[in-house]
């Protein structure tokens, strides 16, 4: 009968015996003191849990089993997570029944840790210990904070700022912000105060990091990384070197209040539209490359929920031809995970989403990720997908560009007829496929449709004229001399 956990499947003994120790699994021998349990014990429970198993040598990997240590050694290593931890871990265990090295009935003790959502879980000498890869890890200093602002208990956005005063607050943004909370009648200091953006240290006000983040004049003077930055790519992937093809860099550096609004419009500018024909009514229509909706609560959410605390990380929109990529510094917070993300909502920055609702941008955009399921389905496109390499969340938007192309080239395929078609070459019948879908072109969107020189695209124009399947409008040199369907066609 094959030896395998009731309450992890997973483990069976083949892999408690030979699977390399992870993130999630640690074997060690039954002569283990609490004291040193108790260290990964927390460290499980201040990552993402896992199961310590106890009765496998951690080195050799001998089968020696936990009847050999009594049961009050037994008890003592069991009631580790409430007896040397604070607070209690949260744990289950089991005993699972087994032959030991020496042959005889004996025993393995699985402790199953918990992940601590809202908690960290500290060894009874106040030590912090994280479970990184397949090593346990004491934390010290900014390790320590970081883990404190991913649990929660701490909020970076409540740690005062020593260099900023309200002198470099913009005022307009704080008349904004009063007006909306009907207090005209306080001061801008007032407002902050009641709302805690100011906190009062050594007997001395402070702004806090919030407050700088939301409402001031010049963001870069004080955090540089409180940015978007945006890359257009040529193509589906990026290149480095001799073969770079960013085509737009831009970086958008601004308070947060002003941040989503310019980033959005700037964002617009840059997306394609495609005209398709609509099979119901027989009619062209024009469509954003991805709903309006999705990628902008993409980038909200990025803005109001992304880890400020990771100093010299931004956020990154990426457009390609075939995807749109938002990435936020820091993975998700607390409760919240790749599994229920359409369902669960849970605020990095209670205090910055608050002041984004009071100004409208949260509050309008409140469906969250479901409606950008919802919206990418409505388009006949693939579902949002999220992802954490790294230290962040990634987004990624597929705009089904190569589908929509075929469906382009379908239809002039039709209207030209097969036979005159299969005598065009690629870039011809791209320049059809562009027109007969789009209307009228200038030489110059063509050119960077087809990626063709100006050259090369005149060459083509002058043929398909020829063939009468095109007809210009303007003069030879006329810089907004356009070309449309020809005699041929009409």
């Amino acid at each position: 009968m094959c030896v395998r956990s009731n309450i992890n499947t997973m483990l069976s003994l083949d892999y408690m015996l030979n699977e390399h120790e992870n993130k999630y699994f640690d074997r060690k021998s039954a002569k283990i003191k609490p004291s040193v349990l108790a260290e990964l014990v927390a460290a499980f429970a201040n990552a993402d849990g896992g199961t310590i198993v106890i009765g496998i040598t951690d080195k050799s990997r001998k089968l020696e089993g936990i009847n050999f240590i009594g049961e009050e050694a037994l008890n003592n290593l069991i009631t580790t997570p409430k007896d040397c931890c604070k607070p209690m871990a949260q744990f289950e265990y089991e005993f699972l029944n087994i032959k030991n090295k020496d042959g005889f009935q004996d025993r393995l003790l699985l402790l199953h840790i918990k992940k601590s959502v809202d908690h960290i879980i500290r060894t009874n000498d106040d030590r912090t210990y994280l479970r990184i890869g397949d090593r346990t890890k004491e934390l010290r200093g900014v390790d320590l904070v970081h883990l404190e602002y991913a649990k929660s208990t701490r909020h970076y956005e409540d740690e005062i700022n020593r260099d900023a005063t309200l002198e470099d607050l913009d005022t307009d943004l704080l008349n904004d912000y009063r007006h909306r909370l009907d207090a005209d009648e306080l001061t801008a200091e007032q407002v902050l105060k009641a709302r805690g953006f100011i906190k009062k240290v050594d007997g001395k006000d402070f702004l806090t990091n919030a407050a700088v983040l939301l409402f001031a004049k010049n963001i870069a003077q004080f955090y540089p990384n409180c940015r978007i930055r945006f890359l257009r790519y040529e193509g589906t992937a990026a290149l480095s070197g001799a073969k770079i093809n960013i085509i737009r860099d831009k970086s958008i550096e601004l308070p947060l209040l002003r941040l989503v609004e310019v980033a959005r419009d700037f964002i617009v500018n840059q997306l394609r539209e495609f005209t398709m024909l609509d099979m119901r009514s027989g009619k062209f229509q024009t469509v954003p490359e991805y709903p309006d909706f999705a990628w902008l609560e993409g980038i909200v959410n990025a803005v109001t929920h992304r880890e400020y605390a990771m100093s010299g990380n931004f956020i990154k929109v990426s457009m390609y031809d075939d995807r749109l990529e938002i990435e936020s510094p820091g993975r998700l917070p607390n409760i919240v995970t790749l599994e229920n993300i359409r369902e669960t909502r849970y605020s990095r920055n209670p205090r910055i989403s608050r002041v984004m609702t009071e100004f409208g941008w949260v509050r309008e955009l409140n469906e969250g990720v479901q409606r950008i399921y919802n919206d990418m389905a409505d388009f006949f496109l693939d579902d949002p997908v999220y992802s954490e390499p790294g230290e962040s969340l990634r987004l990624v938007l597929k705009n089904n560009i190569v589908m929509r192309r075929m469906r382009q080239e379908m239809y002039a395929l039709n209207n030209v007829g097969i036979a005159t078609w299969n005598q065009l070459d690629n870039t011809e019948q791209a320049i059809m496929a562009y027109i007969l879908n789009r209307g009228a072109a200038s030489r110059a969107q063509l050119a960077a449709y087809t990626r063709k020189s100006d050259n090369t695209v005149r060459s083509r124009l002058n043929g398909l004229i020829n063939k009468k399947l095109l007809k210009a409008n303007g003069s030879t040199y006329d810089p907004n001399r356009t070309y449309e369907p020809g005699l041929l066609l009409t």
